[in-house]
């Protein structure tokens, strides 16, 4: 039985009662057994002594409560809150424990970023983009050499807008080299120099439209992103395409390789120049997600890629005409060779799996050097923002000095070769033997001077630690 319904008493209530309620409740016959009662004053029917106003969800109220109710609401002020409440409280007279309105932090918005209009006049000359390089990459002479004068052509082209004299192509390269030689951070180092939109992708993701995984105007959405999806900025910038050679050609595949040749046969339109309707914040196209019309013929696209496999089939090329004799090229010549990649030719390319289409799109072809001990001691220090200087500067807030022993730089170096990771293992090597002194260092506001030697390196023996106005001491394992 409902608590809202009272049975009714024969002997008590007279037959006018009964029959408004069953006329009231025509749609249900159990509902004119029983008499309707008020949730805000709990009296019933007979005892209000009128008929009952029927609302949702068979709520009923009396005439009294409801008059009361307005009369409430007429006396309360009108406020935000008020009304953000009133759906939910219309049957409090006081409007007691009324959600407030959830305040919400504006945003601040995000600066935009500015890429001023390269001109003739401003941009610099090859030298000078090789000596802004130098400041922060340390070595790959050669490399940076290429690349500042493919990109003073390639941005000469576009401010001059040469096009309808005569036809230049553009200099999109092909970076080739070993995991941690530099190729990501010189594209991002040489985009910072001249100002432009730089997209940074990854082309293992990249597949044939129509299957899971990012088209291929993707990596122009990423552009577009970068540039405040100003496409006029846009198309003068630069689009990285890294693991270039994981989509190379599949030997002895018999199913369709989605995303391996038909993603070449696809950024070929792209390397090349041409229009394309590109997906505006999205990766994929689709009736949801606006498009917008970008030019790729002023884009400078490069691609880089460690072709692991590369070396041998270099080694095999150039030892096929080995011989017997004394003059005669022996078959383990360039076994010990560190820079094997540096005699790599586009047959060699090809035979790894890269279409002759998409080779022929990218006119210039350069190798990195593998990172020697002399380069990494070099790479600790020397560059601007140095990775041990980015220690010493946060041991400098606590105002405690670090210095390292060259002994110490030498096994950090060769810590790193044996991972054969690059430049990239210093950062682990570092992280590893830093995390006890930041760790311990902040306790004692007395260190002055902690000096790191090659046996904290090697054998995890304690650093030598100079307090304020003494000497050295060497801390406690």
């Amino acid at each position: 039985m409902s608590d809202d319904y009272k049975e009714i008493d024969d002997n008590k209530n007279d037959s006018s009662n009964v029959n408004n309620t069953n006329n009231s409740n025509n749609s249900n016959d159990d509902r004119g057994r029983y008499e309707k009662i008020c949730v805000i004053c709990r009296r019933t029917e007979s005892q209000c002594k009128g008929p009952m106003i029927d609302l949702y969800n068979n709520i009923t109220v009396c005439n009294d409560c409801m008059q009361r109710t307005f009369d409430s609401l007429n006396n309360m002020p009108m406020n935000n809150d008020l009304f953000n409440g009133f759906g939910m409280n219309m049957f409090n007279p006081n409007m007691e424990n009324v959600p407030k309105k959830n305040k919400l932090k504006k945003k601040k918005e995000e600066e935009k970023k500015e890429f001023p209009e390269i001109t003739l006049k401003s941009l610099p000359a090859p030298h000078k983009i090789k000596g802004m390089l130098d400041e922060y990459v340390i070595g790959q002479d050669y490399a940076k050499k290429v690349m500042s004068v493919a990109v003073y052509n390639h941005y000469k082209r576009v401010a001059t807008n040469t096009q309808k004299e005569i036809e230049i192509e553009k200099s999109n390269m092909l970076m080739i080299g070993p995991t941690g030689s530099g190729k990501t951070y010189l594209v991002k180092t040489l985009a910072r120099i001249l100002q432009v939109p730089l997209a940074i992708t990854d082309a293992t993701s990249l597949t044939e439209a129509g299957y899971i995984g990012d088209d291929i105007e993707s990596v122009l959405s990423k552009l577009l992103m970068a540039a405040d999806n100003d496409v006029e900025k846009a198309e003068r910038g630069i689009v990285f395409i890294d693991e270039i050679d994981k989509i190379a050609k599949k030997k002895e595949v018999r199913s369709r390789d989605v995303s391996g040749e038909s993603v070449q046969q696809g950024l070929l339109k792209l390397l090349e120049g041409s229009e394309v309707e590109v997906p505006v914040g999205a990766t994929s196209k689709n009736a949801m997600v606006p498009m917008v019309t970008m030019d790729t013929s002023n884009i400078l696209f490069i691609c880089g890629g460690a072709f692991p496999d590369l070396p041998e089939i270099i080694k095999n090329r150039l030892t096929k005409s080995s011989s017997i004799g004394f003059n005669a090229d022996l078959k383990d010549k360039y076994d010990e060779d560190e820079n094997i990649l540096s005699h790599v030719t586009t047959e060699d390319l090809r035979e790894y799996g890269m279409i002759p289409e998409f080779l022929g799109r990218l006119p210039i072809v350069y190798t990195l050097e593998k990172l020697n001990k002399e380069a990494l001691i070099k790479i600790l220090k020397e560059p601007k923002n140095a990775i041990l200087a980015q220690y010493q500067k946060l041991l400098a807030l606590d105002e405690v000095e670090l210095k390292f022993s060259d002994d110490a730089l030498e096994a950090i170096a060769n810590k790193a070769i044996e991972k054969n990771t690059g430049a990239r293992a210093l950062r682990s090597i570092i992280e590893d033997f830093m995390l006890d002194i930041m760790y311990e260092i902040p306790k004692d506001s007395n260190i002055g001077t902690v000096t790191i030697t090659k046996e904290y390196i090697e054998d995890k023996k304690a650093p030598l630690i100079q307090m304020r106005g003494q000497g050295l001491l060497e801390a406690k394992a």
